[in-house]
């Protein structure tokens, strides 16, 4: 059994001194005891054990219980092969090499993402992965709707984790939760059986994550899982590790990673390996590192950053930091955060209604 590493520097927001050395002190022990093969369970969310099963390391969904893969297979990439059979070929190999975690959305490529991966997960593939896609939708008629059209085109009747797609506006958590909003459509699908967990996603900046958290305490509603940008630059500027992962792993909420390579900029920034990014994004306490893949050349990628991962210790997390420090410093290799041209619901109002 291997043993994952907790990163110990994950504090962001003033605090007292005698506060920050207690933070640190609890994390220089997880990570510790991690590194001797304990488990540690921080309020009711155990976190630092993992299995392997062949190549593939199996993690715990927080609270949820639910074993996915490590590694996800990012669903905006799969429709960009123009062969329908080489997209599907590619999410069967993907299976069928260990990789269980589906990650799609409503609005990739107008439903052809999910509409392939519906054909994909026929012949018996469905009950061998655990199946996510995301709604646009804020309010409750449109978030129903697009529901029942994920459905449709994924070809079943219950999606494994149903997400709130896109939260990068301020007021997005407000829509979301208030009364007619999305929330109301997405709470009545899970009763109805339609959908097993419920999260959300975003890119922009950390602090809409935190007030969309924020309102669902106050709400009295608890996120299974939430998904973000981890990567080796996002940990230098308006970092999603620092200040979102320490609240999720508080709560036992399962911390989904995407953009791994940062959509591939950050490869062209020279500074580390794309086997360098996935190590970074799996060493966090991740459940899931979601990764584009549109070749099967990339599934060897993936697999083969699992295979050889061993968790990193502060040292190691240092050296590999330092290379991204300075290309990181101003986002521009972290476009999703400083552009508009990954913030598809701006460019489609219509989807968000």
């Amino acid at each position: 059994m291997s043993q994952r590493h907790l990163e110990p520097e994950i504090l962001s927001d003033p605090i007292s001194s005698g506060n920050m050395r207690a933070e640190f002190n609890r994390r220089e022990f997880v990570r510790l005891a991690t590194a001797a093969g304990i488990a540690v369970t921080t309020g009711a969310h155990t976190f630092g054990a993992e299995t392997r099963s062949g190549d593939m390391l199996i993690r715990t969904l927080g609270r949820t219980g639910e074993k996915v893969s490590a590694i996800g297979l990012g669903g905006f990439h799969i429709s960009e092969p123009k062969d329908e059979a080489e997209g599907i070929r590619i999410i069967r190999t993907a299976i069928d090499r260990g990789i269980t975690f589906m990650d799609n959305c409503w609005d990739y490529h107008d439903g052809g993402s999910e509409i392939r991966m519906g054909k994909a997960l026929r012949d018996g593939y469905r009950s061998k992965v655990f199946l996510m896609t995301k709604i646009d939708g804020r309010s409750r008629a449109n978030a129903a709707k697009q529901i029942d059209e994920s459905l449709q085109r994924l070809q079943t009747d219950r999606i494994d984790l149903l997400q709130h797609h896109e939260v990068i506006r301020v007021e997005d958590p407000d829509r979301i939760f208030a009364e007619g909003g999305s929330m109301e459509a997405v709470i009545a699908a899970q009763k109805a059986g339609k959908i097993r967990y419920i999260g959300f996603t975003g890119h922009k900046d950390p602090f809409v994550h935190l007030r969309m958290l924020e309102v669902a305490r106050e709400k009295g509603f608890r996120f299974d899982a939430v998904q973000m940008p981890l990567n080796v630059m996002d940990a230098h500027f308006r970092s999603f590790e620092k200040k979102v992962v320490p609240e999720l792993v508080k709560d036992g909420i399962g911390v989904l990673g995407m953009k791994p390579l940062g959509s591939g900029l950050i490869l062209e920034s020279k500074t580390v390996s794309a086997l360098d990014c996935l190590h970074y994004a799996l060493n966090l306490p991740t459940s899931v590192v979601i990764t584009g893949i549109n070749k099967i050349e990339y599934i060897d990628q993936a697999i083969e950053a699992v295979r050889t991962f061993k968790p990193m210790d502060a040292t190691q997390v240092s050296a590999l930091l330092d290379k991204t420090r300075q290309s990181a410093a101003t986002g521009k290799f972290e476009l999703f955060k400083t552009a508009t041209r990954f913030d598809a619901t701006a460019q489609h109002p219509d989807w968000i209604s």
